[in-house]
């Protein structure tokens, strides 16, 4: 809302833009990320994303549980985490099957230090992380205080967030996915 107020534009105008978007499959935009967006976007701007949008979701979650950002890679955390919001924006519910499966998914990405990988097998990271405690949170399910714990260990003292304990990449945009998830809150705010 304060980014659209801050275009100068309203949130209507934009679902409507967004809208047009909107295939017959139910994919809102080129992408499958796009869609997840569209479908958050939607409910923040008071509308329903559609059954189509669910059902498209839904067909485009791989076998492991996992979403990858379009249909033809590889599942990951961050678009796993994108796509539970996205369905919980739809109207699934949090019990239902596919978040079920896609909740196992992101805990198979959980590694020791209580931090999320993008991928299972990879190191932790605080965008990963932030992601994935969203999305356990829209599946009301516990993050777990090791996941905290793991973040809290990033923050530098200007109180910026690293991106993982080896690189300092992009502050601005890793802190700001960090508060999300500190805040305890799933898309859309």
């Amino acid at each position: 809302m304060l980014a659209t107020a801050a275009l100068g534009r309203d949130i209507s105008q934009l679902a409507d833009e967004l809208e047009r978007l909107r295939q017959p499959s139910g994919a809102i935009g080129p992408a499958l990320n796009s869609t997840y967006w569209g479908a958050i976007a939607f409910k923040a701007a008071g509308r329903q994303p559609g059954e189509a949008t669910t059902r498209y979701l839904l067909r485009a979650q791989r076998k492991n549980g996992g979403w990858s950002w379009s249909l033809r890679a590889a599942a990951d955390a961050g678009d796993t985490a994108a796509a539970i919001q996205a369905l919980r924006a739809t109207g699934a519910s949090a019990r239902s099957a596919p978040i079920k499966r896609a909740v196992r998914f992101l805990r198979r990405c959980q590694n020791k230090d209580g931090g999320f990988a993008v991928a299972p097998g990879s190191a932790s990271d605080a965008q990963s992380t932030a992601w994935a405690i969203q999305a356990l949170l829209a599946a009301r399910t516990e993050p777990g205080k090791g996941t905290f714990l793991y973040l809290k260990k990033l923050q530098r003292r200007d109180g910026s967030f690293r991106y993982s304990s080896r690189y300092v990449t992009t502050p601005a945009w890793v802190t700001a996915q960090v508060l999300c998830a500190l805040a305890r809150k799933p898309f859309p705010f």
